[in-house]
């Protein structure tokens, strides 16, 4: 039977969470959590695609439509995410989702569509290889993952623990704390960050992983880990990390680079990987990194990653342009330096404004 296109509406809604958690490449990204959060503190219109054959959902297509003041209007699959695209049953439904796609593209005059792959899924378009991935399966034991550590990587997070004594908690009432430390971090590498709103969106309308009351590792809904490191009664790093499927996710960090010397980021995952294995995780995606990001890469390497690469891909239209956002652009560069030198005070609702036009 011929596969027909639909934009998601409120009657098809629990067949695209009930084709996303069953699908083998389906992620957190996929889930309309996601599409909610980024509507919710972006204002992001949402442009979601299903596949059906007969009465049966056969594919989706997650994409949200961004006005970006850098760039025009551009198509996402997904923002602020490191995977997306298209899930499918087979190579029709995934070329009708992309059919519907390009005509929405032209209706909506679209610069470009962005497509976070992790695979290619389209011979006939461009793959951007500026972007890994990394992940490893977890120890099943959580007395295991400090050896499950390079050497190096081990003897740092044993010196944070045993040396500098830091501690780490997870509670959900850390998180304006650990966002207070990711703006800081993020001012000192010349990014904008995104909105505080956009993370208490997610933490609260998901449970807690491991807190006993909440969701373990190996349920199918997603959950949230929010953490903090001390030194003392000083907090110095802080990390939220969401599970989906079985998988722990870090999605953003902050650290205070003024105690580096107390090794806090070895400290922080050898934390989140132990209270990921005790609440039943499996695996650790340690995201994406630019390949271009020296420090980023082999510091996921020095924790015993290795990188794989990611195929994202795009489309441009007939009289669009595939726009250059990424920090290595040029035209971006004085920006980038006075960035750092800005106050917090300005930097904070800057960034937040900013990453509506830049979607990650």
């Amino acid at each position: 039977m011929a596969v027909e296109v639909r934009d998601l509406d409120e009657s098809s809604v629990r067949a695209w969470e009930f084709y996303v958690a069953g699908h083998q490449d389906g992620t957190l990204f996929h889930t309309l959590l996601w599409r909610d959060a980024v509507r919710e503190a972006f204002g992001h219109r949402s442009c979601y695609l299903t596949a059906w054959r007969g009465g049966a959902c056969v594919g989706v297509f997650p994409l949200m439509q961004v006005s970006s003041c850098l760039a025009g209007t551009i198509l996402v699959s997904v923002p602020y995410a490191v995977y997306g695209g298209t899930l499918a049953d087979d190579p029709e439904a995934h070329a009708a989702l992309l059919d519907r796609a390009r005509q929405l593209a032209a209706r909506l005059k679209a610069q470009w569509i962005d497509i976070r792959s992790v695979a290619s899924q389209w011979p006939e378009l461009p793959v951007v290889r500026r972007y890994v991935t990394f992940r490893k399966r977890l120890p099943r034991d959580v007395d295991r993952v400090m050896s499950s550590l390079p050497r190096k990587a081990r003897a740092a997070a044993r010196q944070a623990r045993e040396v500098y004594h830091l501690e780490a908690s997870f509670d959900d009432s850390h998180l304006g704390t650990v966002w207070s430390l990711y703006s800081r971090s993020m001012r000192r590498l010349a990014s904008p960050n995104y909105p505080l709103k956009f993370f208490r969106y997610l933490v609260e309308h998901t449970p807690a992983v491991g807190s006993g009351t909440g969701t373990n590792g190996e349920d199918s809904r997603p959950g949230h880990m929010v953490q903090l490191i001390r030194h003392g009664c000083r907090p110095i790093a802080g990390l939220v990390s969401f599970v989906y499927r079985g998988t722990l996710m870090p999605y953003f960090s902050g650290c205070d680079d003024g105690f580096e010397r107390t090794h806090p980021n070895n400290f922080l995952y050898l934390t989140a990987m132990e209270r990921g294995v005790e609440a039943g995780c499996q695996a650790f995606d340690f995201g994406r990194s630019r390949v271009d990001n020296a420090g980023a890469c082999n510091f996921k390497r020095f924790q015993g990653f290795e990188p794989t690469p990611l195929h994202y891909q795009y489309y441009v239209p007939d009289g669009g342009r595939a726009p250059n956002l990424h920090p290595g652009n040029a035209r971006l560069s004085l920006a980038r330096r006075v960035w750092p030198r800005l106050p917090l005070a300005v930097t904070r609702p800057l960034g937040s404004w900013l990453a509506r036009s830049i979607p990650g």
